[in-house]
């Protein structure tokens, strides 16, 4: 649809939303104990007394023991609340005033296990302090693993190379539990290809994060937050699952929970099988007229056992004690055939006709090891949080080629290498959070990570019969990185206004070492200061809603990695070579952004990106006769970004739930390529929406889907490409059951034409996928939870405290 009917139809849903609860008022809870420390994560249910059978409302309670809802002005609720190791709630209330909180006090509850379990359905979307949160349930009732999940998420687009967007050109940092994962794209798309869709409990997105995260975040942070056993007593689930396209996925794997108020352990078990094909069509001019055409096809299987522990001491209310580790063994492999022919253009005559296949077979382990510690001082809200965590990942890979020729004259080439290599990353950090009287808040903290990386490859070539080592491709090297952080913010409350002033300096230390063949080595040792601006203020109530303006300034960085400093050629065909760029230097963005929520929902933003010495994948001409080529990293000069996104959506209610989205980028280039002038300007459009309909108690219908139009990947510019995803549950055994069909890229739109023409390379192409799936997935919750007390209680009015 195009745009200018698409954003009318969002703002009619946002207005019509809005005039529906003219009436209402935001009503805040808060629950706490008796020390008057928050009490998170429970459920929440609000119904009217006079209108049970429609105005009924339900949430969890955030991490801050809040939750919040519009209610009608001067009606009678009643409100029922349930938390681990507290007794029910069940109390009826009077809406008063214009913004009115209620703050109830909860009782311990020692009894004995039971069998009736009370449960709240959470949003899809909400958020808290400076970040989204994506509750994955239903998208992962359509999903085989984590990066579908991913696929799914409004406003988040992922491309064909596993690199995530939130907002701009410059992909996501992803967190696992709120640690960074230093691994390159490839191995990150499949490490969340070996997360089991089950294992998740939320997503969290940061657009601009604070001084408190790693400046290395241009592009923001994803972080994955895996589950563990929140809720008393003995739970679990069972999953399985499977798709079908061309090639066909399938998962199978439980997870047990066990929780007795101090000690909480949980374990997950997964078994996933994949496979998929992508299909790649490339057309390359290298001289007035001569072009090489290629057609290469790609099948790729993969298995993955998947292991997830976690096991976590409170032994009193102001501690909190976790350990938690991962454990994956994989195994990745791809089978490549790809024909090319390099013709005159004018007369179609053939130069050179052959055709290449490639076999690659990589196993590896993942392990990665964690502690965290918190540690709640005082009942205002002060913290002290510590973690520390390692990962591990061994990997052994065999890759085997043969290449036939028939033009110019019959030969064969073939060859067989072996790779090994080795990742060990360790980080350590710690932060302080201190509330002070007067609305003032102080937070600092201090962090190390080191990475640590060799690689060995030795490979031999086999010509007319002979087989040699083959030093062309034979090469192994080390790399280190160390880096140190310290920071500090603080905010305060003016009124109206909230204000938040910090600033981060890292000191970055890496080191390169080619080994074999010959030491091309290089060295980086450097310190950066981040600083961090964060001014929200309240504009104004609409028919209830608080509409709040925020202004945020940042400073990042993106650092190249050892991919990319490296610059030993790596074989890709005959006629391209990959290396990395070891002056490469990192890349500076300034980010400027204003945007309005509203109840700190995300309704428009505007911002503005400043970067300097962008580094980009590029490819440039390796030979007089133009048909080599190879492919690096480098910088190109400047970029100046312009940015707007709006969001708008029908509130959730018993029917029916919209979301939908539009984003627009707006980049200015300026600088050399490969020698030659770059300046030129482009422009792009996102488009998301997410949709669910009940058709009775047990069933729902949801559609979600993105659409790219004009967009642009490391300098190549994309047709306008997306996908259309439905699926459809039910829920048997009294709900204990849930079985989704799904349909992914029901119209098969997931794919592109790519073109390029830049400095001395002119090439188009085609790229497209197995991405059309019909899937069928299975969950059964089972386990034993703590009994529901019905204490009625009397009436409550606003601020007050009961006991």
């Amino acid at each position: 649809m195009p745009f200018n009917k698409i954003f009318p139809t969002i703002l009619i849903c946002c207005l019509i939303s809005l005039q529906a609860m003219a009436q209402q008022v935001k009503v805040t809870f808060r629950i706490v104990d008796h020390d008057n420390l928050a009490v998170p994560y429970g459920a929440m249910q609000v119904s009217s007394v006079t209108d049970s059978a429609h105005a009924h409302y339900e949430d969890n309670v955030d991490s801050n023991g809040k939750a919040a809802f519009k209610l009608e002005s001067g009606q009678k609720y009643v409100l029922r609340f349930h938390a681990v190791s507290y007794k029910p709630v069940l109390k009826n209330i009077v809406v008063k005033g214009e913004h009115p909180v209620f703050t109830i006090t909860v009782e311990p509850d020692a009894q004995s296990l039971g069998a009736v379990e009370v449960t709240v359905k959470r949003p899809l979307l909400r958020q808290e302090d400076d970040k989204t949160i994506v509750d994955p349930e239903e998208l992962a009732a359509s999903s085989t693993n984590a990066y579908d999940i991913m696929e799914k998420v409004p406003g988040l687009f992922v491309d064909q190379d596993g690199n995530i967007y939130i907002t701009s050109t410059t992909p996501a940092t992803i967190y696992i539990n709120g640690r960074e994962q230093k691994m390159s794209n490839a191995d990150v798309a499949a490490m969340l290809k070996s997360l089991p869709p089950n294992s998740i409990d939320r997503i969290e997105i940061l657009r601009t994060p604070s001084s408190r995260y790693d400046a290395s975040s241009s592009g923001g942070i994803v972080n994955v937050v895996l589950k563990k056993g929140v809720k008393i007593g003995l739970t679990g689930s069972a999953n399985a699952g499977a798709n079908q396209g061309a090639y066909g996925n399938q998962f199978a794997g439980f997870m047990i929970n066990n929780n007795n108020g101090i000690w909480n352990t949980s374990l997950t078990l997964n078994a996933t099988h994949r496979e998929t094909g992508e299909r790649l069509e490339t057309n390359r001019v290298f001289a007035a007229d001569s072009q090489l055409s290629q057609n290469a096809y790609t099948r790729s299987p993969g298995s993955t056992l998947f292991g997830y522990y976690s096991i976590g001491y409170n032994p009193v209310k102001t501690w909190d004690l976790t350990y938690d580790g991962r454990v994956s063994a994989n195994n990745n492999q791809s089978f490549s055939s790809s024909p090319a022919v390099i013709e005159q253009i004018s007369t179609g005559t053939q130069a050179v006709n052959y055709n290449s296949g490639l076999d690659n077979n990589a196993n590896n382990i993942n392990i990665t090891q964690g502690f965290s510690s918190k540690y709640k001082p005082d009942t205002l809200g002060s913290e002290w949080t510590t973690d520390i965590s390692y990962n591990y990942i061994p990997t052994n890979s065999t890759q085997s080629y043969l290449t036939t020729y028939t033009v110019p004259l019959p030969f064969q080439v073939s060859g067989n290498g072996d790779i090994h290599t080795h990742l060990q990353f360790f980080s350590a950090r710690t932060d302080m959070i201190k509330k002070l009287p007067h609305n003032i808040s102080l937070e600092g903290g201090l962090k190390m990570s080191a990475v640590w990386f060799d690689n060995k490859t030795n490979y031999t070539i086999t010509q007319n019969g002979n087989t040699a080592n083959d030093p062309t491709r034979t090469n192994s090297y080390n790399y280190d990185e160390h880096i140190f952080a310290a920071y500090l913010q603080a905010s305060k409350k003016l009124g109206s206004i909230l204000v938040k002033v910090g600033t981060r300096l890292e000191n970055t230390q890496m080191n390169g070492n080619q080994i074999t063949p010959t030491d091309t080595g290089y060295k980086i040792n450097r310190a950066d200061l981040f600083p961090y601006i964060y001014v929200s203020r309240k504009i104004m109530k609409i028919a209830g809603y608080e509409l709040r303006s925020y202004l945020i300034y940042r400073r990042s960085i993106s650092r190249p990695t050892y991919d990319n400093l490296n610059p030993y050629p790596r074989f890709v065909d005959q006629y391209t070579t990959e290396m990395g760029n070891p002056s490469l230097k990192p890349q500076f963005t300034q980010n400027y952004e204003a945007n309005i929520s509203v109840d700190e929902r995300p309704l428009f933003a505007f911002g503005y990106n400043d970067i300097t010495d962008i580094f980009s994948q590029v490819i440039y001409q390796a030979d007089s006769s133009h048909r080599q080529t190879y492919k690096t990293y480098d910088n190109l000069g400047s970029n100046k970004e312009i940015y707007l996104r709006g969001l708008g959506a029908i509130p959730p209610g018993k029917t029916y739930f919209f979301v939908a989205g539009v984003q627009y980028n707006h980049n200015v280039y300026d600088g050399l390529y490969n020698g030659y002038p770059l300046n030129y300007t482009h422009g792009s459009w996102t488009f998301f929406t997410y949709q669910t309909l009940k058709l009775d108690k047990l069933t729902q219908l949801a559609l979600n889907g993105f659409l790219r139009y004009k967009s642009q990947i490391n300098f190549y510019e994309l047709s306008t490409f997306g996908s259309l995803n439905l699926s459809l549950n039910h829920q048997f055994l009294h709900k204990k059951l849930k079985v989704t069909a799904s349909i992914t890229d029901m119209f098969l739109t997931n794919n592109n034409h790519f073109s390029i023409d830049q400095g001395n390379i002119m090439a188009t192409g085609l790229r497209k996928g197995d991405t059309r799936r019909f899937g069928i997935n299975a969950a059964y919750n089972f386990g034993i939870r703590k009994k529901e007390e019905h204490n009625f209680m009397n009436e409550v009015s606003p601020d007050a405290v009961s006991k």
